[in-house]
């Protein structure tokens, strides 16, 4: 129960509501406070009114201009929102409220810490870095597209670069462009680009959507695909206002898929425009240096008395006829001696009748050739015979020709051929060597010469 305080201590009502708002404002200085919205009401001055709401309790607030203007979404009643500010009290009606400085939809909080957090790693390992991008080709012949193959991102992809250059050939990787499985999906085309090295460019993206719609290309799958891509990318993500980390990987950042294509390829009509308008310069440049040249040497011919330049030019071109005469007649003159000079050799040497005897000694060639090839023969014939003869004379001498009638060679334990029997004992080992193999034996009886008869 409240004691009565002392009539001095008595405050008034504004009083008492600013003591409370200063209370309120040191206690919560900056709150995140989450809810469903509700009650939206704008005021000709841009100032937003609303309240949050759960199942207990509801919260007024207030977004005055200036933070309304930052709004990327539109408010509406029954949004899930979360909010930031400080808690205030508004005066004339005794009501707290909560004057919000920032605003955004529900759950995009934690994908934002998410995305801070990997963009702060990813940039400290370089993959952002200015210096590691590439320039563009300057007039691509193929260029490979990575997005979904229905929608409006790839309708303004085809039509933009096939408007500004007819000839290009272009490359569809279909993959899809949000929801699960959608960054494996672009990672995978990207590396099958890399491998494929038929395509001077890649452009990936998609249309414009929520934060959520586009987190597929925040994936770190992604950004290291486009970072260690070995095609030049432009990222065509979403909006003019949509960043996402792709971008910062990518070589080049386009705002808007058409922005990509404008970025991609040159416009032929401005490109034959040039070519029409360098033509022109050129011709501009022949002509005037032309002219000049010419200034210049009737200015050298005037000079220098060259006035009567044909008359110089005819007695030059006379001096030359002239020596090209006697260039002439010296050339026949020294062809006649030289047909002289042989005409005199043949008639000394008898050259004339050389074709007959050089058919009469071809002829003796033969003759001679033919008689040696007979005599080689007869000799070749007689030393065969020889050969036939002496052969045969050796194979009736070979003692294996007499061992074939019935004799043998006896030799002793060493070997040594033995020719008689008083030079072997009793007991003696001997070798019997016959005309197909041989046979050991020893010594039972020795008959010396001569006592065959006993």
């Amino acid at each position: 129960m409240a004691i009565s305080p002392a009539r001095e201590g008595v405050l008034t009502v504004i009083a008492l509501t600013r003591l409370v708002k200063e209370t309120l404002a040191e206690a919560f200085p900056a709150v995140w406070v989450r809810g469903e919205v509700t009650g939206v009401r704008r005021s000709d001055r841009g100032h937003v009114y609303f309240s949050l709401k759960d199942r207990e309790a509801q919260l007024e607030c207030a977004l005055y201009s200036r933070a309304a203007s930052r709004l990327a979404f539109e408010l509406r009643d029954g949004s899930e929102v979360e909010a930031f500010g400080s808690v205030s009290v508004f005066e004339p009606r005794g009501r707290y409220q909560l004057i919000v400085e920032e605003l955004r939809p529900a759950g995009v909080g934690a994908l934002l810490l998410a995305l801070e957090e990997l963009k702060r790693r990813l940039q400290a390992e370089g993959l952002f870095d200015e210096s590691r991008k590439r320039p563009l080709p300057r007039y691509p012949r193929r260029i490979g597209l990575v997005t979904s193959p229905v929608g409006a991102a790839v309708r303004d992809l085809v039509t933009g670069l096939r408007s500004r250059w007819p000839p290009i050939a272009l490359v569809l990787a279909p993959v899809r462009v949000q929801g699960e499985g959608a960054a494996a999906e672009i990672a995978a085309a990207i590396e099958r680009f890399g491998r494929y090295g038929a395509v001077d460019l890649l452009i990936v993206g998609r249309g414009g959507g929520s934060l959520e719609d586009l987190w597929a290309f925040n994936e770190e799958i992604v950004v290291r695909a486009i970072a260690a891509s070995s095609i030049p990318v432009i990222s065509a993500v979403g909006h003019e206002v949509d960043w996402t980390l792709s971008d910062l990987a990518a070589d080049r950042r386009a705002a808007t898929p058409s922005n990509a294509a404008e970025i991609a390829v040159r416009d032929c009509a401005e490109i034959a425009r040039g070519v029409r308008t360098l033509g022109f310069r050129i011709e501009r440049v022949m002509a005037q240096t032309i002219a000049e040249r010419r200034q210049r040497l009737a200015a050298l011919i005037g000079q220098y008395g060259f006035r009567r330049q044909r008359e110089v030019l005819g007695m030059w071109q006379q001096r030359v006829d002239e020596l090209a005469e006697r260039l002439r007649g010296r050339a026949l003159g020294a062809l006649a001696a030289a047909v002289a000079r042989l005409a005199a050799a043949r008639d000394r040497y008898g050259l004339r009748s050389w074709p007959r005897t050089l058919l009469e000694r071809r002829e003796h060639v033969a003759q001679v050739a033919r008689a040696l090839e007979g005599r080689l023969a007869n000799w070749i014939a007689g030393r065969r015979a020889r050969l036939g003869g002496a052969a045969d004379r050796l194979r009736a001498l070979s003692p294996r020709q007499v061992m074939e009638r019935g004799y043998c060679l006896v030799r002793a334990d060493d070997g040594r051929l033995l020719r008689a029997a008083a030079d072997v004992a009793v007991g003696d080992r001997i070798t019997v060597e016959f005309a197909r193999g041989e046979a050991d034996a020893r010594i039972e009886t020795v008959r010396p010469e001569g006592a065959h008869g006993a």
